[in-house]
């Protein structure tokens, strides 16, 4: 989706917005973009030595004339920790600072025949501060003092982005400390409850660019990654007091920012300094500032208490610096389950607490006052939570996240380079349980995960409305383990910022989902059928339970799915499980250039590259079975190998002033691809193996014969009674069925796609890649203009783009639905033999005497195709 981001920013740190979005089509052509690439490669042109984690500053010398000054000394001193950086300006006249941490800095000019400048700039995440002077005539015992802005126009980057800086969190405070949710005060973004795309991620925000889905926004924090790859969005939440900048990129990434296509925020948090400095806070809310929904004068019970603080300063003035900050979340309320009839008396709630601690240390080390910078930052981050799946269901579960993460860094120069390395450990673990058995919430059936509704509901979606019993995720555990190491370097030479970066991050992942393990999955339709049934359940006018159809025991049992107590998808061993592991090792690097043609014109141009080795189960063998469905679909998979990303941007200052600038960039983009993926792959590949999966019991009514592991089948009798009298009958048939395919071990995978020839995530839940897969990616296009108006008030507005030229799509081969391939002959052939093995008329009575006949229920049109 095409946008205009429109953006007026004052220094009194106020920010107001204007989005204006537009739908049409647009196809790049990308000849004119290749063509231009090769050309600034053919001349050895090839963005400031900013980084994600860093900022910096660029700019020319120049005398009253206009001409540049080649000869000057120039001192980059941090106020804060008195760091100060020495440098030379080029034979073109231009400087650069090396990479800086974030904050206010003193820049000054020396040159023989001309008076001393002094100019305060401030240094923002991501952002190549401008900082052109223009020096005076006179002796250099003369000083001239220039105070720069807080905002200030970007003369030197392509990159659409915008930077929250701690005086604007202090001002717009944000509604429950989420430090991600920071991110809506800038234009194009919109926050997602992580919880709403995947239970592990309660108690987490995502970021949506540009009306994009949130998983695969990329998140990190002083230089390393922390998105989770499982799922998406972050593997932790960082304490909002902690933070110095966050930094919102949505168009022509740094090319050092990680693996998305999607957008990226940049988080960079405080350090000590010569000062001592501190807060701390209060924060109290309850029900008596909300909307009264309940219309009784009361509103939901909530009462949410939050405290924390920071504390730092020098350990050795100008020398070693610490800094400590935490928060504590403490949040009660009431989740109201509010049904419809007949379950209307059912209606009524149950507590949902949610719990968090977040802290973070650091401790930096400036080794000598010009160069080599060390700092070691610890965080942890612990969060527990109870909600439900469906809001109005009486089935929560508990989610428990806890995640450590260490990170070294060293930044120093050697000459007119600069180095900047990350070390980074991160170890993510959440676990899903179940929070109803032994509690006092609403549970009729206690041996059974119970739901009424359209259909066969068993994961209590929408159409549910009634559920009650332990939730069918739990158990569940999920792990990440990341080891990072990453470099980005720089050189200027003349007109020219060379920079140049590698990184590998080792991912380790695992865990297991032990989907239905704990009770059985049965179901009741929500219909007229139904209701008679319940009224009558135990003779005419006699229901077997109180209540009638008020009461779900009263409903007959139409549906059961059997859970056989497995939760491991892949066979890999990990963090101490002997299966359900994974691993990738993403390796990538880049080289890129910022090219000042003129003083008011810079050319930035960037190659980027990288290489995932565990998301696509290319590893595992053919399977030539599946070439009966069309040629090579039982080839290996095809590991992505060949994904190079170019980017061109350019930025001109049109009038040489440094208060506008016109700025355009288009470039190439690969997406992440989640471990899910993955999980609903392997199992379907793998010939032997221990894996989750269920059995129907029941379907719609009918029996449906339970194949066991050593091959026996059971004949359920619980079909079509009330739930209510064979409730405990239902929960012994899972205890058989679990107890038997742990006696069988891993032998015989009964999903292998080479002899079940089956893969639908709706049949036995795989989901296969395509043997010629290609990673995901788009083209970012954006152009724009910064002007400042006055002096503190800059006006930004871009035109942003992002075209999605490959896409992770779903395809069936079978062509399930489309008339084109529907042989008519072949159908009716099919549906007379179906008749006749049934021995009935019609398909709505085979599909209710003989469900056998087909693996998941009634015959579809898939059974009809040639």
């Amino acid at each position: 989706m095409p946008f205009l981001r429109l953006t007026l920013a004052f220094s009194v740190n106020r920010l107001l917005t204007r989005r204006l979005f537009m739908a049409r089509k647009f196809a790049p052509n990308f000849a004119w973009f290749s063509f231009a690439w090769v050309l600034l490669l053919s001349m050895q042109y090839v963005m400031a030595q900013t980084t994600i984690s860093t900022g910096s500053i660029q700019g020319t010398i120049t005398d009253p004339s206009g001409a540049v000054v080649s000869s000057a000394k120039i001192t980059i001193t941090n106020k804060a920790t008195g760091r100060e950086i020495n440098t030379n300006v080029s034979s073109s006249g231009t400087y650069t600072s090396g990479a800086l941490i974030p904050g206010e800095y003193l820049v000054k000019v020396e040159a023989r025949g001309f008076k001393t400048s002094q100019t305060s700039l401030v240094v923002q995440v991501g952002v190549t501060t401008p900082g052109n002077v223009k020096l005076q005539l006179g002796q250099a015992s003369e000083i001239v003092e220039v105070q720069g802005g807080q905002v200030q126009v970007n003369t030197e980057q392509a990159t659409v982005q915008g930077v929250v800086t701690p005086e604007q969190m202090e001002q717009l405070r944000v509604n429950g400390r989420n430090f991600l949710d920071l991110a809506q005060l800038e234009p194009g973004v919109q926050i997602q409850d992580g919880g709403n795309f995947d239970p592990t991620k309660n108690g987490f925000s995502s970021i949506s660019f540009g009306g994009r889905f949130g998983r695969t926004s990329r998140i990190e924090v002083d230089g390393v990654d922390i998105s989770d790859e499982t799922v998406g969005t972050t593997t932790q939440n960082i304490p909002q007091v902690a933070l110095q900048e966050f930094q919102i990129s949505q168009s022509s990434l740094d090319p050092s920012t990680e693996l998305t296509s999607s957008g990226a925020v940049n988080v960079v948090t405080r350090s000590g300094s010569n000062g001592f400095h501190g807060e701390a806070f209060g924060l109290f809310r309850d029900q008596t500032i909300s909307a009264d929904l309940s219309g009784q004068g009361t509103g939901t019970p909530f009462q949410r208490q939050q405290y924390g603080g920071r504390f730092g300063g020098p350990l050795i003035k100008n020398k070693v610096f610490f800094f400590l900050s935490g928060e504590r979340t403490k949040q009660d309320t009431n989740n109201p389950v509010l049904l419809t009839q007949p379950f209307t008396p059912l209606s009524g709630g149950f507590s949902s607490p949610f719990r968090e601690k977040e802290l973070l240390g650091k401790l930096d080390w400036q080794i000598t006052p010009t160069n080599f910078h060390l700092f070691y930052r610890f965080t942890y981050d612990n969060n527990i939570s109870v909600r439900a799946f469906n809001p109005q269901a009486y089935e929560p579960f508990a989610n428990k996240n806890n995640t450590p993460g260490h990170l070294v860094g060293f930044d120093f120069n050697s000459g007119s380079f600069t180095h900047s390395i990350r070390f980074g450990y991160t170890k993510f673990q959440n676990g899903i349980g179940d929070a109803v058995t032994g509690t006092s919430i609403f549970n009729p059936a206690p041996e059974l995960t119970l739901s009424i509704g359209s259909g066969n509901s068993f994961f209590c979606d929408s159409q549910a409305v009634f559920c009650s019993g332990p939730n069918f995720l739990a158990p569940q555990a999920t792990f990440q383990e990341n080891r990072q190491i990453k470099y980005d370097g720089s050189k200027a030479f003349r007109s020219h910022i060379f920079r140049y970066g590698v990184g590998v991050n080792r991912i380790l992942g695992g865990g297991f989902a032990n989907f239905f393990g704990l009770a059985p999955a049965v179901n009741a339709n929500n219909n007229a059928n139904s209701i008679d049934f319940a009224n009558n359940s135990c003779g005419t006018g006699t229901p077997c339970f109180p209540g009638g159809a008020s009461n779900p025991l009263n409903f007959p049992v139409d549906f059961v799915l059997l859970g056989n107590g497995q939760g491991f998808f892949t066979e890999k061993s990990a963090f101490n499980l002997p299966a359900g592991g994974q691993s990738d090792t993403r390796f990538q690097w880049y080289v890129a250039d910022a090219w000042k043609i003129r003083p008011n014109f810079t050319i930035t141009a960037a190659l980027r590259y990288v290489r995932d080795t565990g998301r696509t189960d290319s590893d595992l063998p053919p399977i030539p079975a599946l070439d009966q469905f069309g040629a090579g679909l039982g080839n290996r998979v095809k590991q992505p190998d060949a994904n190079f990303a170019p980017e061109l941007g350019i930025a001109w200052d049109p009038t040489g002033s440094g208060k506008t600038v016109v700025r355009a960039g288009v470039g190439l983009f690969y997406e992440n691809v989640i471990f899910n993926n993955v999980l609903f792959d392997r199992p379907g590949r793998l010939e032997q193996g221990l894996f989750n999966g269920s059995a129907p019991a029941c379907f719609n009514g009918a029996v449906f014969p339970v194949t066991f592991p050593d091959g026996s089948t059971v004949h359920p009798t619980f079909c079509g009674q009330p739930i209510g009298n064979v409730g405990g009958e239902v929960a012994a048939l899972q205890q058989q069925f679990q107890q038997a395919t742990a006696n069988a071990g891993p032998a015989g995978n009964p999903n292998f796609i080479g002899n079940a020839l089956t893969a639908a995530a709706n049949v036995n839940g795989i989901s296969l890649f395509a043997p010629d897969y290609k990673t995901p990616r788009s083209v970012q296009i954006n152009a724009g203009i910064q002007r400042q108006l006055f002096k503190g008030t800059v006006l930004s507005a871009d035109y942003v783009r992002n075209v999605q030229t490959r896409s992770l799509l779903g395809v069936d081969i079978n062509h399930v639905g489309d008339a084109r391939f529907l042989d008519p002959t072949v159908a009716q052939a099919a549906i007379d033999a179906t008749l006749a093995q049934c021995g009935v008329a019609t398909l709505n009575q085979a599909a209710v005497a003989c469900p056998g006949l087909h693996p998941t229920g009634p015959a579809t049109i898939a059974d009809f195709g040639n």
